[in-house]
Order: C-alpha cells, then sequence, then structure tokens
C-alpha cells in the first residue's frame, strides 16, 4: 500500500470540503516547471510480463529527482483537489514544499502531520 503524502489547501488533507487546487491549476504549474512532465498515466511491468497501468489526468513525473535516470520514477497525481505521493523522501518531500509555496499550499502525510521547505515533520 505504502504512505501517501499530500499538497493540499484543506485544513486536512482529507476534509472533504475546503479549498482546492484545480487540475487546471496543476496542469500549468507542471507545465511551466522544466522538471515536471505531464504523463496523464503510470505504468509499471510485472517479470512475468503483465502490465498495470494507472490513468489520470493529473498523473505527473518529477523528471529532476536524483534518482530519475537510474530508473526510479517520482509520481505527483492530482486527486480530488490534492496532490499526491507515495513513499516520498526528503528530496521529495522538499520538491512537494517548493510546489506547494507556489500553489499556497501546505504539505500533509496521511496521519495529519504536516512538513516545513526541508521535508522535516513539523511540531
Amino acid at each position: 500500500m505504502g504512505y501517501d503524502v499530500h499538497v493540499t489547501r484543506r485544513p486536512n488533507w482529507w476534509d472533504k470540503t475546503g479549498p482546492e487546487i484545480s487540475l487546471a491549476e496543476w496542469i500549468a504549474l507542471v507545465e511551466a516547471d522544466p522538471e515536471m512532465r505531464l504523463d496523464g498515466y503510470a505504468e509499471a511491468k510485472f517479470r512475468e510480463g503483465r502490465v498495470l497501468r494507472v490513468e489520470s489526468d493529473g498523473l505527473a513525473v518529477w523528471t529532476g529527482y536524483s534518482g530519475h535516470h537510474n530508473g526510479s520514477t517520482v509520481w505527483f497525481d492530482w486527486r480530488r483537489g490534492n496532490v499526491v505521493v507515495k513513499n516520498p523522501d526528503v528530496e521529495i518531500l522538499k520538491k512537494m514544499g517548493s510546489l506547494a509555496q507556489i500553489l499556497s499550499a501546505r504539505v500533509q502525510g496521511d496521519d495529519g502531520e504536516f512538513y516545513d521547505a526541508a521535508g522535516n515533520p513539523r511540531a
């Protein structure tokens, strides 16, 4: 399953109401960032040849990630007014923080903790 971290404008990412990041706003940000690429899908290939494909209009890849050229792909997915990344490390949390600043949003983990611009959990 994994652990999701969210870029959100809501008081808590799970709130059903509150300010949202629009899909159009997210796409404009991705298109303006030379380190981001809007793919709209993600694929994973299994050893036995099966392919798992997920499609989402707001699914983007961070090509500036240090592990990107070694085959590590970081997907940022727009979902219901938030942007979500699964299992981010500190480098990814920093990128999420910089995107959150541009979007006037915050970075919040599944358990409700918030992260600062350096990728550290805030008390």
